[in-house]
């Protein structure tokens, strides 16, 4: 099918490939992305835009041995095809496959696993250190998004970087084309220039020769240093990176693969820390994500033909919204009525459902880019001008902030409501997403209130609440999709209170959020089985239903605690600490949810069943402690 791809197997066959066969490869490989894609989902535009960065690193660098550290790692997956896992490419984000970010445990060339945004020049500062301490030469290349670089742990590195002037690469992979625009082919002219070997001999060579020149060689030089840097002020829009002591490279055709691989070899035998920008097309070669790369940023399965996701009109029902749905729809309804309620995200508008929040009322809506240690500093901010902030950060996005939760809005006591979408497991996208840790690192920090609905009716009930019958912080995490609920109607709720479901003596299931309805099925199967268990949505991880649990325990003994994250610190914990603490003794307390360990990607009903939280695994686990 692939005349040039199905030949190559390692990164060594790329480098006797002329440049005709390479424009070639590259189309294969993107027929090829799109083919698997459109199967099983992932993030299809960004790897689409920066196919040419992949090939181009690979034939001019010498990897494994050479080190390519990809930022996030959504654009990476024609660095996955390229080193040896075109076969199973097929098989990404499916239980037992390929992951889709890089994974260290998967293959040598993935020097890191990493899904979150801002490490990459970190870990390669990191990795050209040590090259040096150990006496080695291998070549340390980070490439980073423009997204990315917003985030404060990028400038860290950059800072760092410039200070130290260790030999290492990074690519700056924009597809937003605003500095290409700016400057145009001057710019181009200049950066052949610049990464032209003999310049930059000729430019050391008279650096050297004008500093001996006896009292004015040095100031001869730093005019004329002062003079080329204004000038590239001018003409360059990459001076910032050179003020940082950064070389800066560009901008290029980020998917012109010889003009790419042209500037690598260039620019691979510099001294110093060196910066290439590299201009590309977000959704390169596939008309839908080129027209719409904010839609095949991460997808579901869709149509090649249409680029419609498939099943579209099931998963749109409005009488059954998601729960990124509901918190949507939640927060416009208390912003119409309330002008004190902003709204803040972390460059995902689209994805935790405040997009049209934004569009209905942009002076209050802030997008802050991939930069949530400021969104909830930020927050605080607001929060202390009288203004009732709602973050909607991801769960696992938001453990970046731990200790501006702590320092700026907990220690300060300010009413901020953070909403954690995507808590739990949330399938394909695997270990970099999966939110399974914020109850423990939320929980012990004073001054909190952790809630978690067990459907989306209530979820919009706990947003108001959290608003209006809430002091100080308050977190509400909630999972990816939709839940069907078993009841019509939300009972109020009351702060700290749970929500007694239904009556039994055998034992007590205490359930949290998303596996509420899941026990209530289990307890009905474990009827047929002669159990009567009472079911309790505990509503509040924190604080707990300290009298309602006293109650219980006096006429039962045995408790089942089932949450949807890690048993480790977690509510289960919680409910083992308040017994402990209360000194109620003859108390039986399983508790059911994830082990210590990362959980592997796949689908979220796959995950749910492996790991004993589906309905039938529930039931059996109660049935093993109540036997």
């Amino acid at each position: 099918m692939f005349k040039i791809l199905n030949s190559i197997n390692s990164p060594q066959d790329l480098k006797g490939l002329s440049q005709e066969e390479i424009k070639l490869l590259a189309k294969e490989i993107r027929e090829l992305i799109v083919e698997v894609v459109s199967e099983t989902g992932g993030h299809l535009a960004a790897s689409l835009g920066a196919v040419e960065i992949a090939i181009a690193l690979h034939y001019c660098l010498n990897a494994p041995e050479d080190k390519i550290i990809w930022d996030v790692g959504h654009q990476a997956y024609a660095h996955k095809i390229l080193t040896g896992r075109r076969e199973r490419f097929k098989t990404m984000r499916q239980l037992g496959g390929i992951s889709g970010f890089p994974n260290v445990y998967e293959s040598e060339y993935d020097p890191f696993t990493v899904g979150h945004g801002s490490t990459s020049i970190s870990s390669a500062m990191g990795l050209a250190k040590a090259r040096d301490l150990n006496g080695e030469s291998y070549k340390v290349v980070a490439v980073i998004g423009d997204g990315s670089l917003v985030g404060g742990m990028a400038f860290e590195a950059l800072n760092y970087a410039g200070q130290s002037k260790t030999n290492m690469v990074i690519i700056l992979n924009d597809n937003e084309m605003s500095i290409a625009r700016s400057v145009g082919a001057l710019s181009k002219y200049l950066n052949k220039i610049l990464t032209n070997p003999t310049y930059n001999k000729i430019h050391k060579d008279m650096e050297g020769l004008v500093k001996r020149v006896p009292w004015y060689g040095f100031r001869v030089y730093r005019a004329a240093k002062k003079l080329e840097e204004g000038v590239k002020n001018l003409l360059i829009p990459g001076m910032l990176f050179e003020e940082l002591g950064i070389r800066y490279v560009g901008p290029i055709d980020g998917n012109n693969a010889e003009e790419l691989i042209a500037t690598l070899k260039n620019v691979l035998t510099f001294e110093g820390p060196i910066l290439i920008h590299a201009i590309t097309k977000k959704g390169k070669g596939y008309i839908y994500a080129e027209n719409h790369p904010e839609k095949f940023h991460g997808t579901a399965p869709f149509d090649i033909e249409t680029g419609e996701v498939k099943g579209t009109a099931q998963t749109d029902s409005r009488s059954e919204p998601s729960f990124t749905d509901a918190f949507s729809d939640a927060v416009m309804e208390m912003a119409e009525d309330d002008k004190k309620i902003v709204a803040i995200t972390a460059a995902m508008p689209e994805g935790t459902g405040l997009e049209k929040f934004g569009q209905a009322y942009p002076e209050r809506f802030f997008n802050v880019g991939m930069a949530e240690q400021h969104a909830i500093t930020f927050a605080a901010g607001l929060s202390k001008g009288g203004l009732i902030p709602v973050v909607a950060i991801y769960s696992t996005f938001l453990q970046r902030s731990y200790d501006q939760i702590i320092h700026d809005v907990c220690l300060q006591n300010l009413h901020v409501i953070l909403c954690l979408d995507r808590a739990g497991i949330v399938g394909e996208d695997g270990p970099t997403h999966h939110g399974l840790f914020d109850i423990p690192y939320l929980r012990h920090m004073p001054n909190i209130t952790i809630m978690a609905p067990k459907d989306q009716r209530e979820l919009r009930e706990m947003l108001k609440f959290a608003a209006y019958n809430c002091r100080g912080p308050v977190a509400i995490r909630y999972p990816r999709g939709k839940l069907t609920a078993d009841a019509d109607k939300c009972a109020p709720l009351d702060y700290g209170k749970a929500e007694v479901i239904s009556e039994g003596n055998d034992l007590a299931i205490l359930s949290i959020g998303s596996t509420v309805w899941p026990s209530c099925r289990a307890a009905d199967l474990l009827t047929k089985e002669g159990i009567k268990a009472a079911v309790i949505n505990m509503r509040f991880v924190k604080p707990l239903d300290e009298d309602l649990l006293k109650a219980l325990s006096a006429k039962i003994k045995k408790f089942v605690v089932i949450e949807e994250g890690v048993l480790d610190c977690g509510f289960g914990s919680a409910v083992l600490e308040f017994f402990e603490k209360e000194k109620i003794k003859g108390i039986m307390v399983k508790r059911i949810g994830l082990p210590d360990k990362f959980i592997e990607h796949g689908k979220k009903e796959e995950l749910l069943k492996r790991y004993g939280l589906d309905v039938e695994g529930i039931a059996a686990q109660i049935k093993e402690i109540y036997g």
